[in-house]
């Protein structure tokens, strides 16, 4: 294959699609290959002819090429290929499409609910539920444009508020309470969003649920909270994405992530399609809410494909890759399952999982801190800056506008009775003033101040329709202190309680305040109130409010100190119960020492024979003893004014008592031929499905298969059993609340297949012979008990009975003569019977077999007295067994063996001490084994060793650098690194070692070490980035690693592009019809980027521009005067560019001009005019020649030359002489036919002369053509030029055709070929190994035909 040149290969692959009857299925294919690969669409079972149906295309903004099926149906569900193909070769790509049939139940509720807009029952639904179960009812409903929804659905509460507010009732806005992100103007259409994003679980979170994560929360006012809402949805992120899985079929595959922040729950995605827990996926989430799990249970070819992680906005995806079973035989058996794990999955997860929980807490204590600081500073301007005083009478007033609360408080002094009045401003005012805010009261006297004032709000109930019914009225006491310097305060706050309306709403209204104040006056002196209210308050999930109480004894300090209360530290979790089981709700609060209550459905559980309520510490739990259906429900746990909740659903899934589970798991066995039975009870609700698996085959009543069903048992019989019945019986049992299986054995008994040959030979001896053979490949399900050997001598009938043996395969018979060959026949005994008979090939005892050759032997280590050496055991032993070695040894460059082991000891080890060496000489080694027939060959001389202790390592290279790049290879050169006694030796060879910017594993690119301080790495990819780095090694060991600074890009030194061929034209002139080629040779790095231009334009595409490593060639195959311009080359890379221009003039032989006329404006002279040729305006180098003929000398005589005009004035015309005149048109490319003009002057008569010429006979002079000049056989170098030429006669003149391999190539635009006068030439201009061949010319005319040929060989 060319450099450069590249089969086609898929940079993308098309993927399975499963799309419902009606949609538009769409492949897409990614494509590489050089030259571009054409790509076509095909598919298994049809054709993709019909164009309105099947339609292909070619992206060429992402280099897609795309099928889109319209409208498909079950004809369309086929394989569908992908073809790439290009002149170096083919790729071949499949994708399967699934069509499923028939609408889901949102789709049906859409399609009726699509004229109009939904019924009255799904609006009393919305207006009626929480937040959180908004998408649940739009998907049952089946009604997809939540946004428009959500905005009629704020709507018609504002409707129903209105209303409310009409009827005296002071209006609940659940907007205002769960605190809508749109109106806080930090997240438009959160809410909508968080409906949109499916299973994601932020619209079931609020601000409780991040006062629940962070401890002392509750101070803060709901903005802030919101801020604390916001961080974590916009932080949320992947700390560990899934990563690609790998798994066998049958096995299971699990997908792992973890999370920046927790989350209940996450959307899985698989294909595109949303994956739920069930039967096939198993989809859990840790305690802590941060590792989210996806476990694929049992994998097949269908289930690869691409899987994806959505938490809100964020996700991550990855491959699963389902590899074929590796063992045929077992294809569509059941195997032993196994779990298989992302390239990732062996991180620490839980230990991730810790570390994120903790930079979380810090993150949030950060943010906590600042808030509370904010907070404290508020609330110390507020009450630094208090109502502006302003004296009145007895009946006087002061107004203060609350800017927060958007209220207006009126006080008053009549009659000793303060009224406080909280007006509502219509919606605007939604939400209640925290902390930091006070009612005012006229101040008569700023000198005397005291307060003693009980403050409480009143409780408020919500009754059925939402309403407030009454509102607590407080008193306040004043008294009058007569030392004006001192002032005392004690206020009581006490929050209302709130509980649930009869819909099971939390709701949380915020009305005004009633209150009535008493003052003292004495002595003249009246008091100034202070009514400081504080009010800490926390939302669960659906908005409710809980008050908490608070008091404070003394004066106010600029230090204040907040109590944060008590929180939850851990909340409920949702629990799914088995009914008649135990069920367990958990929470723990932040302190010990505080009770709480349990409610169901918002009543009041006390503990008796169904509930059990405990506390150890912080931890409450609520234990459901025995759970029954009426049990489901809602539960909440109050503590202190705050709570938590959460769901039990009591299901009843079939499941097994477990001694019968346990009966039913251990095997079943019987003989061949018997009946198998299998009975299992069970419980659950009904209807249950029950299915019969063998070997993940489902079952069905046939000959031999019976199935009993009912609805508390079931029952499965296999009649006549055979050994290929072994294997998994597995039942299966489902309903609606879920669906649980038992797996059990069957074994199936039978007597066991022959043993398995060849019997291998151990020993063969004048004494005994050894064998060993392998146990039957099938026991029957029971082990082999014995063997039963029986002996025949070869050359008789008669078989000898040698008895039974041990059920271990390998016998050993001393009863032999020495000489004869026997035969051997086993027979496998077990519990079940006796197996057919194995027969080995004839044993011949007492032959003489010389074992083989060891392998080379090992230096182990060296030192100056001792080596050590190992070795292996020959393969071949010789039919016996080894009795020794022999160990011999040689100094270098002595020829002489010496035996190391003295004389008549054989080594019986694999190893041996050599200590017979003389300190710093070089000795090489060979061993031989020794069995019953003698020493066998010696082995390979093992390498050269010294004696000598080891060395120290070498140090590291030094001076390691690039001495040389290019797209394939790089060059290395270092200087060996120092010799220091003692601290590193002398190296003896370097290793080289390299790798790519995106990988993390060297590879070393020679296997033995090199001598040489210089290195070659070759089969770089272009343009690739590498990292290198030099090792020296000697026999002490390697030495650390010599690594370049930076990394090396697989290209040459950089140099500016330069034109290397002096000899370029730089006018050329070309005839019409003729093909106009342009070569250009250069010299640049990296690769540069070539454009050719024509007149400053780029070329048009009939002009053919060929590119290669070092030069450029433009062809027209044709050419035109169109054609004839400026054309240049721009070649251009990062280190500069470089352009040459070429003018090439295309034209033709010019015509001849028009009529002459003559003039004699001056005696003597003739003006010679004419008309201009017709070429003259198309060519602007056309000139005209003018010639003369004298009467008197009868030749023609040019008189001008280049004349641009059409008129010449000719000299020097003498009288009574006839003069004509012709002119001709001329170009760059010839001359024209002349244009003659009429005879001027008069010419003497005279007497006619006549000569008498005797008749001749014309000659015939045609012949058939004939080569003059045959063609010569060519040898050229590769990228050469390459130039053949013949001469031809013949007349009239031949048609000459040329061949190649026997191809006319007379049109082909790669060979340039003239015939000129006969000489035939062709030229090519870049020889490669495409051309070679046998070329043939052909001359042809109508006498005769005449051929000639040559063979072209290309030189490396």
């Amino acid at each position: 294959m060319p450099e450069g040149k590249s089969t086609p290969d898929f940079q993308c692959k098309p993927i399975p699609v499963t799309i419902k009857e009606g949609k538009l299925a769409v492949f897409k294919a990614m494509v590489k290959g050089d030259p571009k690969p054409e790509v076509t669409w095909r598919r298994a079972k049809g054709t993709i002819s019909d164009k309105d149906k099947f339609k292909s295309k070619y992206d060429e903004s992402t280099g897609e090429h795309i099928l889109e099926i319209h409208k498909v149906s079950a004809a369309e569900a086929d394989t569908y290929k992908c073809c790439a193909v290009n002149e170096y070769g083919k790729a071949v790509c499949t994708a399967t499409l699934t069509v499923t049939e028939g609408k889901s139940k949102v789709e049906e509720n859409q399609t009726k609910q699509a004229d109009g807009e939904p019924d009255k029952r799904f609006w009393d639904a919305m207006l009626n539920a929480d937040r959180k179960d908004y998408e649940r009812i739009c998907i049952e409903f089946g009604v997809a444009d939540l946004d428009s929804i959500l905005k009629k659905l704020e709507e018609k509460k504002r409707e129903r508020g209105q209303i409310k507010c009409q009827d005296g009732v002071i209006p609940y806005d659940e907007d205002a309470v769960n605190h809508s992100l749109k109106s806080a103007g930090r997240m438009k259409d959160s809410s909508t969003k968080g409906l949109m994003q499916r299973n994601t679980g932020f619209n079931q979170m609020d601000v409780e649920e991040v006062n629940l994560l962070n401890t002392g929360l509750d101070q803060l006012d709901e903005q802030d909270n919101l801020l604390l809402t916001e961080y974590k949805l916009s932080n949320l992120d992947f700390v560990i994405r899934i990563q690609e899985v790998k798994a066998q079929e049958r096995e299971d595959a699990l997908f792992v992530c973890v999370l920046t922040h927790p989350l209940p729950r996450i959307t899985w995605m698989g294909k595109g399609n949303v994956l739920e827990d069930g039967e096939k996926y198993s989809i859990t989430v840790s305690d802590h809410k941060l590792i989210h799990r996806l476990l694929i249970k049992d994998c097949k070819q269908l289930d690869k494909g691409i899987y994806s992680a959505v938490a809100g906005i964020t996700s991550c995806s990855a491959w699963l890759v389902v590899e074929a079973e590796s063992d045929p035989a077992s294809t569509g058996k059941k195997i032993a399952r196994k779990t298989t794990l992302a390239g990732g999955a062996l991180t620490d997860l839980e230990k991730v999982a810790r570390e994120q929980q903790i930079k979380n807490r810090q993150e949030m204590e950060k943010i906590l801190a600042s808030i509370k600081a904010k907070t404290q500073e508020g609330q110390l301007v507020d009450e630094k800056t208090t109502c502006g005083r302003e004296p009145t009478g007895s009946k006087g007033k002061a107004k203060i506008k609350n800017s927060r609360g958007g209220c207006t408080v009126t006080a008053l002094d009549a009659s000793g009775n303060g009224e406080v009045q909280l007006m509502v401003d219509g919606h605007k005012n939604k939400k209640h003033t925290r902390s930091g805010q006070a009612d005012y009261d006229k101040v008569t006297d700023p000198n005397e101040l005291a307060n003693d004032s009980d403050e409480s709000d009143g409780d408020e109930n919500d009754d059925p329709t939402g309403q407030v019914k009454r509102w607590k009225e407080s008193k306040q006491r004043q008294k009058a202190v007569s030392d004006p310097n001192e002032q005392a305060s004690d206020s009581e706050a006490s929050d209302g309680d709130e509980n649930e309306d009869s819909s099971g709403q939390d709701k949380r209204s915020k009305g005004p305040k009633k209150s009535k104040q008493r003052q003292k006056a004495v002595n003249g002196e009246s008091t100034d109130l202070k009514d400081h209210n504080e009010c800490d308050e926390t939302e669960d999930a659906t908005g409710s409010a809980t008050h908490a109480r608070r008091k404070r004894q003394g004066p106010l300090v600029e230090d204040m100190v907040i109590d944060p209360g008590v929180q939850f530290i851990c909340g409920l979790s949702d629990v799914n119960a088995i009914i008649n089981e135990s069920a367990e709700l958990t929470c723990k609060l932040s302190s010990e020492d505080c009770e709480g209550t349990w409610f169901r459905d918002g009543k009041k559980i006390s503990p008796d024979d169904n509930f059990t309520i405990t506390k150890d510490g912080a931890i409450h739990k609520l234990v459901i003893i025995k759970c029954k259906e009426e049990h489901s429900g809602k539960y909440r746990f109050e503590a202190d004014g705050r709570k938590t909740e959460a769901m039990i659903n009591v299901k009843d899934p079939p499941r097994f008592h477990p001694e019968d589970l346990s009966a039913f798991t251990e095997p079943v066995t019987v003989k061949v031929g018997h009946n198998a039975i299998f009975k299992l009870h069970f419980v659950g609700h009904e209807p249950i499905k029950i299915q019969w698996y063998k070997e993940g085959e489902e079952l069905q009543d046939d000959n031999n298969t019976r199935i009993e069903k009912s609805g508390t048992h079931s029952r499965l019989l296999l009649t006549r059993c055979q050994r290929k019945d072994t294997g998994e019986i597995k039942i299966k049992l489902k309903n609606e609340d879920g669906f649980t299986e038992a797996i059990s054995q069957l074994i199936v008994l039978d007597k066991p297949t022959p043993p398995l040959g060849p019997a291998e030979v151990t020993e063969s001896s004048a004494m005994c012979i050894e064998f060993r053979w392998r146990p039957p490949k099938d026991d029957g399900g029971s082990p082999v008990i014995n063997y039963i050997m029986e002996r025949q001598q070869v050359g008789r009938n008669t078989w000898k009975k040698l008895g039974e043996i041990p059920g271990v395969p390998i016998y050993r018979d001393t009863d032999v003569d020495h000489g004869r060959k026997y035969c051997y026949r086993i027979l496998a005994v077990t519990a079940q019977g006796t197996s057919e008979v194995m027969e080995t090939d004839d044993m011949q005892a007492g032959t003489l077999a010389f074992p083989g050759p060891p392998a080379p032997p090992k230096v182990v280590s060296a030192y100056d007295d001792c080596i050590n050496i190992s070795w292996e055991s020959p393969s071949n032993r010789g039919g016996s067994r080894i009795l020794g070695y022999i160990l011999e040894k040689r100094k270098k460059g002595s020829n002489l063996w010496t035996v190391v082991n003295a004389m008549g000891e054989l080594i019986k080890e694999k190893t041996y001490a050599v200590k017979d060496v003389v300190a710093g000489m070089e000795y090489e080694f060979r061993v031989t084994a020794i069995n019953l027939s003698g020493a066998g060959e010696f082995s390979s001389p093992s390498e050269f060793v010294f004696a000598r202790d080891p060395k120290k390592p070498p140090g590291k290279v030094t001076s390691l650098k690039v001495a040389e790049t290019s797209y394939t290879h790089l060059v290395l050169t270092w200087t060996k690194p120092e010799d220091k006694p003692g601290i590193q030796d002398e190296a003896k060879g370097y290793f080289i070692e390299v790798r790519q910017a995106d990988c993390i594993e060297w590879s070393r690119c020679n296997t033995t070490p090199i001598i040489t301080t210089s290195y070659s790495v070759k089969g770089l990819k272009s343009m690739d980035m590498y990292w290198v780095r030099v090792i020296a090694t000697n026999d002490g060991g390697e030495s650390a690693p010599e690594e370049l600074a930076n990394y090396v890009l697989a290209m040459p030194s950089p140099v500016r592009p330069k034109f290397t061929n002096h000899k370029m034209k730089s006018f050329m002139v070309v005839r019409a019809g003729n093909s106009v080629r342009i070569t250009v040779n250069f010299e640049a790095s990296p690769r540069p980027h070539i454009m050719w231009l024509k007149d400053n334009v780029p070329v048009t595409r009939r002009v053919t521009v060929s590119n290669s490593d070092g030069s450029s060639q433009l062809l027209i195959p044709s050419s035109e005067r169109s054609d004839s311009g400026i054309y240049s080359i721009v070649v251009k890379n990062l280190a500069g560019q470089e352009t040459f221009s070429t003018e090439v003039r295309v034209t033709d032989d010019p015509k001849p001009p028009g009529p002459i006329e003559l003039e004699e404006n001056v005696p003597g002279t003739v003006a010679v005019i004419w008309e201009p040729s017709p070429d003259e305006k198309r060519d602007d180098r056309l000139h005209y020649t003018v010639s003369k003929l004298d009467s008197t000398k009868r030749t023609w005589t040019t008189v001008a030359d280049r004349l641009f005009n059409n008129k010449f004035t000719v000299c020097n015309i003498m009288q009574g002489r006839e003069y004509n005149f012709r002119v001709y048109a001329k170009n760059d490319m010839g001359i024209s036919a002349p244009s003659e003009s009429p005879t001027w002057g008069v010419e003497k008569k005279k007497e006619k002369f006549v000569v008498s010429v005797p008749a001749r006979k014309d000659c015939d002079l045609r012949c058939a053509p004939t080569f003059i000049v045959p063609l010569k056989l060519h040898t050229a170098p590769k990228g050469y030029e390459c130039y053949m030429s013949c001469a031809v006669k013949g007349n009239p003149t031949p048609r000459v055709t040329w061949y190649r391999n026997h191809i006319s190539i007379n049109t082909d635009t790669n060979y340039y070929i003239t015939n000129t006068c006969g000489v035939c030439s062709m030229l090519i201009l870049h020889v490669g190994p495409k051309d070679v061949g046998e070329y043939t010319i052909t001359a042809e005319n109508a006498l005769g035909r005449a051929e000639c040929s040559t063979i072209l060989s290309v030189r490396e």
